[in-house]
């Protein structure tokens, strides 16, 4: 089937579907679940650990994901 074809066929049948619930898990598999969802909200606690990991960063301290692979591939190890 053509891609024309399958997306008529697809949007047919999404405007059969009355059940909103059905039609949510449609739209986030579609992969844009992000327009139903309310921005996260941070707490004070979160917002200082974001700015101490970002500080972080930018002096340095922080280990590449391989360094990271590596240490707990060690810890496993013990």
């Amino acid at each position: 089937m053509s891609a024309t074809g399958l997306k008529e066929r697809l949007i047919d049948r999404i405007r059969e579907i009355d059940n909103e619930d059905i039609l949510a898990e449609a739209y986030r598999l579609l992969g844009t679940e992000s327009d139903l969802e309310e921005p996260l909200k941070l707490n004070n606690a979160q917002k200082v650990a974001i700015d101490e990991a970002r500080e972080q960063i930018k002096n340095g301290a922080y280990l590449t994901n391989n360094q990271a692979d590596k240490e707990i591939g060690e810890w496993l190890n013990k």
